[in-house]
């Protein structure tokens, strides 16, 4: 009998069986103890919602935009790197998931799929995700790709200037692509779906960083390595006005957990801004998103338009994020749980799972339209 997909954990199962180990690991854990990812998801599941009754709550609308940007609810798909090992020809398909779907998707620096592939894949524009490298050459190059590509909003992400620690991804000497050690060729023969599909599949290395890696990044033993040579902890909010020097459009800056760092953002002439501790997987001992979401909203006003993640993975996380003042909210571990278990469908049904339990949870706090969510559905002792 077919498994039924309930929640997001469902699907998280499911990837877990189908995925090589090394691979899930990178999607699904945190830096050194992980006390951060623990408590993106235990701050979400403290957060109470006021359940009313007797209001009329027919005809909801989970519509809304974000950036500029129309989405049927306020959910984008976040930046994730290797995306594409998750499952082949991962962002291809999580791209036409989003679109289908009518919610933003978010291309990473980091993806297997380049620019040019997800491009040529939709028909609608996407946003893309940046880091400002060593070389400002080429960070600029991939700008100039961005804009050819048509992407309608560029996200820089500030909390990568140095790489926390992954513990498991050590230990699992993740590579890209994998490398063929005894245990790891006995992982994947143990996932013969996976295996195929990456075979048949052209994308199978860094996509927008090809020509940039020295000897296609050999003799590098893990992938931390190389991201500690690439990234520079340098970086500054002089850089940040010098990349809204060179984008035109909408400019996202990811990865604020402070209210004076918002502040900045604003300042360097963020169009947007996402609060996130890069899902736990940075500064292990930070709070979580969800929980400084409320003072980073009352630090920047109505001056930028503020996003949320970090733990999201329910319509309710959407509708407590809306609550506390976020515009709308980016899924990653979520909409990559999905992909591993069952490609572009699994997306789908990830998606598709958060609107049918926002929409129910709107209806149960009294609300029809996910633009009129406040404080009002929160449970205040």
């Amino acid at each position: 009998m077919p498994q039924v997909i309930t929640n997001n954990e469902d699907l998280r199962q499911l990837a877990m069986r189908r995925a090589p180990r090394a691979i899930f690991d990178y999607v699904d854990r945190g830096s050194y103890d992980e006390t951060t990812l623990r408590a993106n998801r235990a701050d979400f599941d403290a957060i109470q919602l006021r359940q009313r009754v007797m209001i009329d709550v027919d005809q909801r609308s989970l519509r809304t935009t974000l950036v500029g940007t129309d989405a049927s609810m306020p959910v984008a798909l976040a930046p994730t790197g290797l995306t594409g090992i998750m499952h082949a020809d991962g962002e291809i398909l999580a791209a036409r998931a989003a679109q289908a779907f009518g919610v933003p998707f978010t291309l990473s620096t980091m993806s297997i799929c380049s620019i040019e592939a997800v491009r040529a894949a939709v028909m609608q524009p996407f946003w893309f995700q940046f880091y400002v490298m060593r070389d400002r050459g080429y960070a600029a190059s991939l700008v100039e790709r961005a804009k050819a590509a048509q992407c309608s909003a560029l996200m820089l992400t500030a909390d990568l200037q140095v790489l926390g620690q992954r513990h498991r991804d050590l230990k699992n000497g993740l590579t890209v692509p994998p490398r063929l050690t005894l245990r790891n060729l006995l992982d994947i023969a143990s996932k013969p779906r996976w295996a195929l599909a990456m075979l048949r599949t052209p994308h199978k290395s860094f996509g927008n960083l090809s020509d940039a890696l020295p000897a296609g990044g050999k003799g590098l033993s893990t992938l931390s390595e190389w991201i500690a040579s690439q990234f520079d902890p340098t970086l500054s909010w002089r850089d940040v006005e010098w990349v809204r020097s060179l984008w035109p459009g909408k400019l996202i800056i990811k990865g604020i957990l402070d209210p004076d760092d918002a502040r900045h953002a604003v300042d360097a002439g963020a169009d947007a801004i996402v609060v996130s501790n890069h899902g736990g997987r940075q500064l292990d001992g930070a709070p979580s998103a969800i929980s400084v979401l409320p003072r980073v909203v009352d630090a920047v006003g109505t001056r930028t338009e503020v996003l949320l993640d970090s733990g999201v993975r329910s319509g309710q996380d959407v509708l407590k994020a809306l609550a506390l003042g976020a515009r709308g909210t980016m899924i990653g571990k979520a909409f990559l749980y999905g992909l591993g278990a069952m490609g572009q469908a699994g997306v789908t049904t990830a998606l598709d799972l958060i609107r049918k339990e926002l929409d129910v949870s709107m209806a149960l706090t009294g609300t029809r339209d996910v633009q009129a969510v406040g404080p009002q559905v929160l449970w205040r002792p």
